[in-house]
């Protein structure tokens, strides 16, 4: 966090909750006549969009009113639990046949090549 974003949130933020991952979510304590309300979150620790459950993305940009509950909405038994982008890490997915998979999973090419004799 910045000193401009930190000094924005002290005066003008009014915190309405928290996630799991300890992010904080903010809005601005004056409304503009004419026009929305500010809404933020301030990241506990690394900077990163997908961090932000769906739930707290819905009220970010303003497509629900109310902010979700402490535990979050109710989730479905199909709905798997929210996680971050892994791009990057070695936690990304590899499709089969991908270059880059290491280790014994790491595919034969389904030829052999040509080499003249």
């Amino acid at each position: 966090m910045t000193f401009g974003t930190w000094l924005f949130t002290k005066r003008r933020g009014e915190l309405v909750g928290t996630d799991a991952e300890g992010n904080r979510y903010f809005q601005d304590k004056r409304p503009v006549a004419g026009q929305r309300r500010k809404r933020w979150v301030m990241y506990n620790g690394e900077a990163e969009a997908s961090r932000v459950p769906p739930d707290w993305h819905g009220w970010l940009h303003h497509t629900t009113d109310t902010p979700p509950p402490a535990g979050g909405l109710p989730r479905k038994s199909w709905q798997k639990e929210h996680e971050r982008n892994h791009s990057g890490t070695d936690l990304a997915y590899r499709p089969p046949g991908s270059t880059l998979v290491t280790g014994p999973d790491k595919p034969k090419p389904p030829y052999e090549a040509w080499r003249p004799g």
